[in-house]
């Protein structure tokens, strides 16, 4: 059997952090599905960066809607994108009840610390989106997490991105509960749905030159297994289970940033780490045939955390401060993804200009 298939089996979601009109047209996301258990994928926006500017699939639509601004070209591309793919995940989204078979948007970097543009900005892509199975993607920055709660007030399902450490997840967690809460209170609906995308491989990049090689690559899973004992001790607690007596769905923990970065470490090392029950994980193509070819399904995560705290111990007595580690993976993550907005932004404008010039010329 596919170890892709026995990840599903244990209660683990494999999405494909990826999205591109050619495996859209050629089939390739159709048989992600059919072959490896795919059900769901993730973009951002240095995923459509690559995806537009290294194909020509998307040059008649920029060159046609000329009149718009770069962003509003750049979100319609990308809808036109993910509607697909939704479409394509609709019938285990429908299986599932709503919690599985999702695609997300992200909303514009720019707006990280801004949380009122970006209330408004989800509700406006989410309205555009069309889709029931389409997550918005707000950064769980500190502005981050008022723009959360607001939009699952308001029903737009989340998918809160850039977290690092558990308690950025938790903050993620407590801003989900708190919309949730106000919905019922007001007497609406309470199934809104989000996960929370904790980033993990960026973490034995950011110390692999500070620490010695007995800790390479362990600091990602111990951060991971400490934020899963906080999310199996939330699901556990009464303010949960009353939420969850009422009719909501938990917001799931996915794995995100799961492609393994050092060329010494197995290429499957974060998959076979983070195998649990009730959780998502996000890989990229490489990661998920790696995963398909050889990978190895063993025991779930132990929901008391493992080893983590001696593993994050080792790394504190070596000098790396894991909370302020946290803090500046997240600023940097927001600055990545800005940048690669900025670039999006600017090849749009390019491919647009070019394009004109051909039709003159």
């Amino acid at each position: 059997m596919n170890p892709t298939h026995d990840l599903h089996n244990l209660g683990q979601s494999l999405w494909l952090d990826n999205i591109t009109r050619a495996m859209l047209d050629d089939g390739t996301l159709r048989r992600y599905i059919g072959e490896c258990s795919v059900t769901g994928l993730t973009s951002n926006p240095t995923i459509f960066d690559q995806a537009i500017r290294n194909s020509a699939l998307y040059d008649d639509d920029i060159a046609a809607d000329s009149d718009r601004s770069p962003e509003a070209t750049f979100v319609a591309l990308a809808l036109a994108d993910l509607q697909r793919a939704a479409d394509l995940f609709r019938p285990v989204h429908d299986a599932t009840s709503g919690v599985d078979g999702w695609v997300s948007m992200e909303v514009s970097p720019l707006l990280a610390d801004d949380a009122v543009a970006t209330i408004r900005e989800a509700a406006g892509i989410h309205a555009q989106a069309a889709r029931s199975n389409l997550f918005i993607k707000i950064p769980g920055t500190p502005a981050g997490t008022r723009a959360i709660e607001e939009s699952i007030y308001a029903g737009v399902p989340v998918n809160v991105t850039l977290l690092f450490s558990r308690e950025q997840y938790l903050a993620a967690a407590e801003a989900y509960m708190r919309g949730i809460e106000r919905r019922i209170a007001a007497g609406r609906d309470p199934v809104v749905e989000s996960v929370a995308s904790l980033f993990i491989s960026r973490w034995d990049v950011a110390v692999k030159d500070k620490v010695a090689p007995s800790l390479q690559n362990r600091l990602g899973i111990a951060i991971a297994q400490r934020s899963y004992r906080a999310y199996c001790e939330l699901r556990a607690s009464e303010r949960w289970r009353k939420l969850e007596r009422a009719g909501a769905h938990l917001q799931r923990l996915l794995w995100a940033s799961t492609g393994t970065k050092d060329p010494k470490a197995p290429d499957t090392l974060y998959v076979q780490a983070l195998a649990a029950p009730d959780t998502i994980n996000t890989i990229p193509d490489k990661t998920l045939l790696a995963f398909a070819n050889h990978g190895r399904v063993g025991p779930p995560m132990a929901v008391d955390g493992g080893d983590a705290e001696t593993v994050i111990a080792a790394f504190t007595a070596a000098g790396i401060d894991d909370a302020a580690l946290a803090r500046d993976l997240q600023q940097q993550g927001a600055d990545a993804f800005a940048k690669s907005w900025r670039d999006l932004m600017d090849c749009i404008g390019e491919k647009r200009h070019a394009l004109a010039g051909a039709v003159r010329g």
